[in-house]
């Protein structure tokens, strides 16, 4: 449905019945799954079977860190165009003992010798969003080995044997991941290795399939046998560079040895008392913390989330906050964005004046502050140890080349840059694009949550809803990664896409108010797929959460 105008004969019958209904829905809980709750760990993954790997290695003795790694590598297998080893890994790490969170940034850069010169030398005039062209260095891998480094407990070649077992054996293709198969299956189809490896006998695996990938297998035996040198410098790289090759790519072997991930310090903003973390750019983070800065302006809405008003804010709040971060964020290694003045509350101010109470806005301009398809774990362990943990290989099925014999799919994140030369994120060999994929973290006092939501550029906004939702409302994590969620990806235009379950009374009101509302079903991929822990620092136990809109699970670490 591509808008609402609600017959107010009609509006009226679905108020009486939830008018009568309402005392009786109220006694219990209003939304689905129960929380996984524990003194043990927890993984919390997209895949049951990437939560169960993830739990097994809590049960072995390892850490978080060892956990996510391992949760990682069997979605790499099990989701495969959503992520795997030719995408990129940002992380967000609380320390149990010390609370210290930490941030790593294992997004990839562009072949030195791709420029806006060598593509319009091809007669390309835009960024390409998929082939060869759009693929940047992986990072995952070596983001895989510097946590390990710092924070792993068991050896590095034990995190890797469920996804090899997953790989070589098979695995029954789930519900939601033949959906995104279907829907995606053009981008991989003009690539013969591609087609070899993900349409099986010709066809698109249908839900319990047995789906084997023996040559993935291939290449996470390798990783687990000789570290991510196999990756970067070794057989994997040759197979990734003779692809590149073969398809008139840029890409070098010094291009792939030079990779190294990068250690960030997060930012954050205070929102009502909850510290909100996010990472810095070039991933698009602080439009999360903008979105929640203009919304804390005003008082949250006594009606509830789902009210006209505060669907209403949050829409405009977004709107505001992503017309910011398209303009400013960028690699810093190149351009300096004003993330401090972004994120003051008196800029806040400023951007909140914007919203009219009673009107959508469709045409919102980027502020002046001087004068960003996925996989997304967290998981913690028995330590209090948490680590919110997010990879990607962007578009589904990215690139929709598969670097040859090794199965995996080479990711599309150049297709983020821009070739406008007065942009900050413009194309440059060597360079970090824009980034999409964002872990987040928030905790006062003696609660701290790891969480994300995926999916592109609908990510801060989920992050927004889903902080507002426990802060704001009162929501447990299960219940405020369930709670009916919109999106929105541009900041142009007044249309916007709201789940079904949303009020009756609230969609006519944002209709009236010039929302161009787009049903959706109850709970659909497009509003992202989320996971969330809590952990209570003072008791020692532990909150799992993970999104119906996925087929995964918050798996407690089984007790020996």
């Amino acid at each position: 449905m591509a808008s609402i105008n609600m017959p107010r004969t009609l509006l009226l019958i679905l108020l009486s019945v939830a008018a009568a209904f309402g005392p009786l829905l109220g006694q219990g809980r209003n939304y689905g799954r129960s929380m996984v709750i524990t003194q043990q760990g927890i993984a919390a993954t997209s895949q049951t079977l990437a939560s169960q790997a993830g739990a097994m290695i809590l049960a072995k003795g390892g850490s978080a860190v060892d956990a996510a790694i391992a949760a990682n590598a069997v979605l790499a297998v099990v989701e495969p165009m959503k992520t795997g080893l030719g995408g990129d890994l940002f992380v967000l790490y609380q320390e149990g003992s010390t609370g210290k969170l930490v941030g790593l940034n294992a997004s990839g850069t562009a072949p030195k010798a791709l420029s806006p010169e060598f593509l319009a030398k091809q007669g390309i005039k835009s960024m390409p969003q998929s082939g060869i062209h759009s693929f940047t260095v992986p990072g995952a891998v070596d983001g895989w080995a510097q946590i390990h480094k710092r924070y792993g407990k068991l050896p590095w070649k034990d995190l890797f044997q469920s996804a090899i077992a997953y790989a070589e054996k098979g695995f029954p293709v789930t519900e939601a991941i033949q959906e995104s198969w279907t829907q995606s299956v053009g981008r991989i189809q003009p690539n013969a290795e591609s087609v070899r490896v993900f349409l099986p006998g010709g066809r698109i695996p249908k839900e319990g399939d047995l789906f084997k990938n023996p040559d993935i297998g291939h290449a996470l035996r390798l990783i687990a046998d000789q570290g991510p040198s196999a990756f970067y410098k070794g057989e994997i790289a040759a197979a990734i560079l003779k692809t590149s090759q073969k398809l008139g790519g840029t890409m070098t072997a010094e291009d792939l040895a030079g990779f190294s991930s990068e250690w960030v310090t997060p930012i954050s903003v205070d929102y009502r008392g909850w510290k909100i973390a996010e990472l810095p750019p070039n991933s698009q983070g602080f439009a999360a913390l903008e979105m929640l800065n203009i919304m804390e302006v005003t008082p949250a809405s006594p009606f509830g989330a789902l009210s006209p008003n505060e669907m209403h804010k949050r829409i405009e709040a977004m709107k505001l906050a992503y017309a910011d971060v398209r303009r400013y964020n960028a690699d810093p290694h190149t351009y300096d964005a004003p993330v401090t003045q972004l994120l003051s509350k008196e800029y806040a101010k400023k951007r909140s004046a914007l919203i009219d109470p009673k009107h959508a806005n469709c045409d919102v301009p980027n502020g002046d502050p001087v004068g960003s398809n996925t996989t997304y774990l967290t998981v913690v362990d028995k330590d209090g140890n948490m680590a919110s943990w997010i990879e990607s290989v962007y578009s589904e099925f990215g690139s929709g080349l598969t670097a040859e014999g090794m199965g995996f799919i080479m990711q599309n994140r150049g297709g983020l840059f821009t070739l406008d030369p007065k942009h900050p994120n413009v194309l440059a060999g060597g360079k970090r694009p824009f980034h999409t994929i964002i872990p987040a973290f928030m905790e006062k006092g003696d609660l701290h949550i790891g969480f994300g939501i995926m999916g592109g550029a609908n990510q801060p906004l989920a992050h927004a809803q889903f902080a507002s939702n426990i802060v704001d409302f009162g929501m447990n994590v299960q219940a405020a990664l369930e709670a009916p969620r919109f999106t929105k990806y541009t900041s142009a235009g007044c249309d916007v896409s709201i789940e079904v379950r949303v009020p009756a009374a609230t969609l006519q009101q944002l209709s009236e108010r010039g929302h161009e509302v787009r049903i959706r079903r109850e709970y659909t991929q497009e509003m992202g797929r989320g996971q969330a822990i809590l952990h209570d620092s003072k008791t020692g136990i532990n909150y799992g959460a993970s999104d119906p809109r996925a087929d995964g699970a918050a798996v407690p670490e089984p007790v020996q």
